[in-house]
């Protein structure tokens, strides 16, 4: 339901990242561009993190910002981005974002938080052991969990009776929309809280949706790009790619944009273009990121040596292609696609970036195709590939041979240490219940793996010899 109300409404976002300035705030921004001020972004953090500092400066531009958008051909054009109008500077309690999300205005709460942040299980239930979540179940500290967030936000827009509110997910996560539901209503159920409960399945929806842009960490040589463009005055620019999509079903509970108007594609199920995305795009990128970083790399497009393309190839056509087809486009075109858009030099994303949270990457992106092709009587050579990439990216931080500094939000999860002064690593980590789920310690996969461990660093060691 697109609103058509004179009154403004309120879009609310939590997770001041780059991608949500590149891609969300993009979006609406075109739609104002178009005259369509009815709508306006509020951003705002959950918790006090570096990112405070970007928040900062985006209060004291009165949130505008300039987007430069790279084409394939190294192409620059800059675009300012005004569709944030309240900034939410991080408080104790986290009070003003509450009062914000409380308010009968405030008709879509959105979200950027990893895919780490859901705290989700390999049956996608919620992980209440997890520390951060049994302290947001206590309210013993400052909030730190997307669940304690909303729930301190939705359990006072109840009290105040501010209306229906859409739920709306942002993240690389499968079905993104429903897991992070069924994640809330768990959370509530946990807090014991029958009334409130209650509240959210009558008062809020959750679509599903994909999102789909590169965006690159931060380079500071954009400030002398936009000085050549005549723009001094931007202290928290950004950049990224040319492409962007976003596809969302059309379940909004309290009205919406008319984003279609600007590209973004509304449909009864985004579970095709969903999977083809997770399985091909993301996936993909990590496996480049694992085999750039132990090839030496520092930039994606770097690391798509002939080597690195094959592997990623071999993947997509012997592995996932038996896994989703028939698909509703050509899978093979998609590959080639995607390719393409990350072998964009002038884009400059870095393996340090693409390569955090790993962790939850493996097991969102990679493990349901090992699954998958297991389930067909199948040996998954392409796609244990990608997982012998992370085995030995993961060995050589433990060595502390990585270029970088490695972050993820879930490295405390396991012991990689554990891990990897284990008499056998390989079968510690392939009996990781955390990594692989019920593919944890299954002889056949341990085995293969092994394998091709052994030829993926044969490989590398090869590359790294002629590179």
């Amino acid at each position: 339901m697109v609103t058509n109300s004179s009154d403004k409404s309120t879009w609310l976002h939590l997770g001041a990242g780059a991608f949500h300035r590149a891609h969300q705030s993009w979006y609406l921004n075109q739609l104002r561009d178009q005259g369509e001020t009815s709508w306006s972004l509020t951003l705002a953090n959950i918790r006090n993190s570096a990112t405070q500092q970007t928040l900062q400066q985006l209060a004291d531009q009165q949130g505008r910002y300039t987007l430069e958008i790279i084409s394939p051909e190294g192409q620059m054009t800059y675009q300012p981005i005004t569709a944030i109008e309240q900034v939410i500077l991080w408080d104790s309690g986290l009070k003003t974002l509450i009062n914000v999300g409380a308010d009968s205005a405030t008709k879509i709460i959105s979200f950027t938080v990893t895919e780490g942040g859901y705290f989700l299980d390999d049956e996608g239930h919620l992980n209440t052991d997890d520390r951060a979540i049994q302290a947001d179940l206590a309210e013993e500290d400052e909030t730190s969990t997307l669940y304690g967030a909303l729930v301190k936000i939705l359990r006072a827009r109840m009290q105040q009776n501010g209306g229906a509110v859409t739920l709306l997910n942002c993240d690389n996560l499968r079905n993104n929309g429903d897991s992070f539901y069924r994640g809330l209503l768990e959370f509530v159920s946990e807090k014991n809280d029958p009334d409130l409960l209650a509240w959210i399945k009558q008062h809020t929806s959750a679509p599903n949706s994909m999102v789909d842009r590169i965006t690159p960490k931060f380079d500071e040589a954009i400030y002398s790009r936009l000085e050549q463009q005549g723009i001094t005055d931007d202290r928290v620019p950004l950049c990224c790619e040319a492409f962007s999509q976003w596809v969302i079903e059309d379940n909004f509970i309290a009205g919406r944009p008319a984003l279609e108007q600007v590209g973004v594609e509304f449909v009864d199920d985004v579970t095709p273009f969903e999977e083809a995305k997770i399985r091909i795009l993301n996936a993909s990128h990590s496996g480049i990121a694992w085999a750039g970083s132990l090839l030496g790399y520092q930039y994606i497009d770097q690391s798509l040596t002939p080597q690195v393309q094959q592997w990623i190839r071999d993947y997509v056509l012997q592995d996932v292609v038996p896994c989703l087809e028939p698909a509703q486009f050509n899978l093979a075109e998609y590959c080639d696609t995607t390719l393409n858009r990350f072998s964009n030099r002038w884009v400059r994303d870095t393996n340090q970036r693409v390569s955090s949270d790993s962790i939850a990457k493996l097991h969102e992106f990679i493990v349901p195709t090992l699954k998958a092709r297991f389930q067909q009587h199948q040996q998954p050579d392409a796609t244990l590939v990608l997982t012998a990439l992370f085995f030995l990216f993961m060995q050589q931080r433990h060595l502390g041979k990585l270029a970088f500094d490695y972050q993820d939000r879930a490295i405390d999860s396991l012991s990689f240490e554990e891990i990897y002064n284990a008499d056998d690593p390989l079968r510690a980590f392939a009996s990781s219940k955390k990594l692989f789920g019920s593919l944890a310690g299954k002889p056949e996969f341990i085995d293969r793996l092994a394998a091709v461990v052994e030829q993926v660093k044969q490989t590398i060691v090869a590359e790294e010899k002629t590179s």
